[in-house]
């Protein structure tokens, strides 16, 4: 799907007066729509909706309370919460190969917590990716009710090799973890991991011990819906994924898994988590599956794999070094030590920040400096790729990147690097069309 090809803008009505009664709040929508297309959105979570995913998410349903399941609702009234629930469900299970498909969760960290919830009970041992060597905070941190609730054990990846080709999943470290521990769960998946996660060693290692599988696919599901990933889907036990990231749809989540095990899961979310689902992201959750669908869909993937593979390899030309060595997916790991020894993640997301590059600080595998502040930061290629950008566009940004890093101190610099990411972002453009009818208003959409 190109920008141009994305639809008439469903928000039209904000500036046409449903929300000219509140100044305010109509101000800063225009502002955040001007930030998103004048600056470079380069956080691997992000993407760009279409205008159809937007609707949805904004239609009535969002005044529908339908606790329950289509067919099993507690209140009346829901016929129609029914026929989109259900489609949801069926185009989610279509587009993945998956038996049983739940869409309710709000957000993938609902959806991991849902999994545990059918799977484990309180206490049990669950092995999980370190979360400083690219794990989430739904994979045990102490400051998870992930981690409150259940012994969590981690593994990691390889030391780091000259030739780039350590970091990746020590599942030697996985098997003798498995074999110690005897965990009833064992987690594959990622938050900040840039090479191809394979699902079948983890589900020889499960089986092996008699543990549960579990894949958290909440990054790559774009890229494993368009076959650009191996598919988890019959392999683990239970798949959990967003809809926001590489597929490109609603905030949330969703949670896929067999039919023997729908059930479980169906009472984890309803009513062990979550009370009313939100219908209205549950109708733009359906939009995004068939959108994932499309032939168009699958060369969007592969783009967003070609920008990646772009991107770092002129990242390492700028002096940067990749952990991994470079990158399978949309997402890239930087270590800033070898460019600047002296820069901090934090710094440098400040300064790109400043020059109208979005993108987050991140710790990199057994980095001395703490979480907020870092030695990395980690990039991604799925929203710039949906505003239309390719190769060239990849390089150009890791040259900005580069030069807004060494002349952080110089706002000379900052500002010249700032206005040809305004240009950049002028030909490469998410909503040319809107979504807003008078165009982009530096203060806000225009008011009728």
């Amino acid at each position: 799907m190109t920008p141009a090809s994305r639809g008439a803008s469903p928000l039209a009505f904000v500036a046409s007066g449903v929300l000219a009664s509140d100044a305010e709040v109509q101000a800063i929508l225009g502002r955040e729509l001007h930030r998103q297309r004048t600056t470079l959105q380069l956080i691997a979570s992000e993407n760009f909706t279409s205008f159809a995913v937007m609707a949805a998410s904004a239609s009535v349903l969002t005044n529908k309370y339908s606790e329950g399941y289509p067919g099993k609702r507690y209140y009346g009234g829901n016929i129609y919460a029914d026929e989109v629930e259900t489609l949801a469900r069926e185009r989610a299970k279509s587009l993945f190969g998956a038996e049983h498909a739940n869409v309710q969760p709000h957000a993938g960290a609902s959806a991991n917590l849902g999994a545990y919830l059918a799977l484990v009970d309180p206490g049990d041992t669950i092995l999980a990716m370190r979360l400083d060597q690219g794990g989430h905070l739904t994979h045990g941190s102490p400051v998870s009710i992930t981690g409150k609730m259940y012994r969590f054990v981690a593994y990691g990846v390889t030391p780091a090799e000259a030739d780039g080709s350590g970091e990746r999943i020590d599942l030697d470290q996985v098997r003798d973890l498995a074999k110690r521990e005897r965990p009833r769960l064992i987690v594959a998946g990622t938050t900040a991991y840039s090479r191809t996660i394979d699902p079948a060693p983890f589900r020889e290692i499960a089986d092996d011990v008699g543990a549960r599988f579990m894949f958290d696919a909440a990054h790559p599901a774009g890229l494993v819906a368009a076959g650009e990933h191996p598919s988890p889907v019959g392999i683990a036990d239970v798949v959990t994924l967003t809809t926001h990231k590489t597929l490109r749809g609603p905030r949330g989540g969703a949670i896929l898994t067999s039919e023997e095990l729908g059930r479980s899961f169906d009472s984890a979310i309803f009513p062990g988590l979550q009370g009313g689902p939100l219908m209205h992201t549950i109708a733009a959750k359906a939009v995004a599956f068939a959108e994932a669908a499309r032939p168009e869909f699958k060369e969007y993937a592969k783009q967003v794999r070609a920008n990646a593979r772009a991107f770092a390899d002129a990242l390492q030309e700028q002096g940067f070094r990749l952990v991994a060595g470079g990158t399978d997916n949309h997402l890239l790991l930087v270590d800033l030590r070898d460019f600047d020894p002296d820069l901090t993640g934090k710094v440098a997301q400040d300064a790109l920040d400043r020059a109208g590059i979005t993108c987050n600080r991140n710790q990199i595998p057994n980095d001395p400096r703490p979480p907020f502040v870092t030695s990395g930061l980690r990039l991604g290629t799925a929203a710039e790729t949906t505003a239309g950008m390719r190769e060239p566009q990849m390089v150009e940004v890791a040259s900005l990147i580069a030069r807004t890093l060494r002349g952080r101190e110089d706002e000379g610099v900052i500002t010249g690097v700032r206005g040809e990411v305004t240009e950049l972002c002028a030909a490469f453009d998410p909503y040319p069309d809107g979504p807003y009818p008078d165009g982009p208003h530096p203060d806000g959409p225009a008011v009728a």
